[in-house]
């Protein structure tokens, strides 16, 4: 007979799994944390998984199916674990409306009473990541500021002011920023730099 303890382990795993069946390519778990059972009396535990890419909240329904919610690390401003007695607790300071680094507004996450050792291992992962994007965060930011102040103009590189039709220019260079990230030739920060570049010369 299974013990209770792997009956456990192997529902988690299962769980892992269909959310491995939903990451982009290139993407993998890098740490994942559990609610505790103490946390969930009225519904399943919840999971919070770390990704290379983003950290996701696994909800999972009473009857079958998931929900997820997901924040990608680039748009993570700060990072905090609180650990009790009971479990761990991870808020995050993160963007809720992203395309601007600057004019983002914030939301702020919770996730209570996870497994202290693996909310510490996640917490290790979102740490990592919020070092990592910080100094790309605040070049774009620099970048954003200058377009605001209309001190950089994507139309020229010589800084012209924008002709008639700029409108629908500035659509195509969004589609060909779009389509150098989906074939890789950029990557998602300067992506979002650029497209800043260009929004902000509208």
């Amino acid at each position: 007979m299974h013990s209770v303890q792997e009956d456990e382990q192997s529902t988690i795993l299962k769980a892992l799994a269909r959310i491995s069946s939903i990451l982009v390519p290139g993407e993998a778990i890098e740490a994942y944390a559990v609610q505790r059972r103490i946390f969930a009396m009225k519904h399943r535990r919840d999971i919070v998984i770390a990704t290379s890419g983003r950290l996701i909240l696994m909800r999972r329904g009473f009857f079958g199916g998931f929900a997820i919610q997901d924040v990608r690390w680039q748009d993570v401003k700060d990072a905090r674990i609180k650990v009790g007695i009971l479990g761990a607790d991870i808020t995050l300071e993160a963007l809720s409306a992203p395309d601007m680094a600057v004019a983002g507004e914030k939301q702020t996450l919770v996730y209570t009473g996870l497994r202290k050792e693996e909310a510490q291992a996640v917490y290790r992962v979102c740490q990592g990541q919020e070092q990592a994007w910080r100094e790309k965060r605040r070049l774009r930011e620099l970048e954003e500021l200058r377009a605001k102040s209309g001190g950089f103009d994507m139309g020229s590189a010589r800084g012209a002011s924008p002709t008639p039709g700029a409108g629908d220019d500035s659509v195509a260079r969004l589609q060909r920023a779009k389509e150098m990230l989906e074939k890789g030739l950029i990557a998602d920060s300067e992506y979002e730099t650029i497209k800043a570049r260009i929004v902000g010369s509208l």
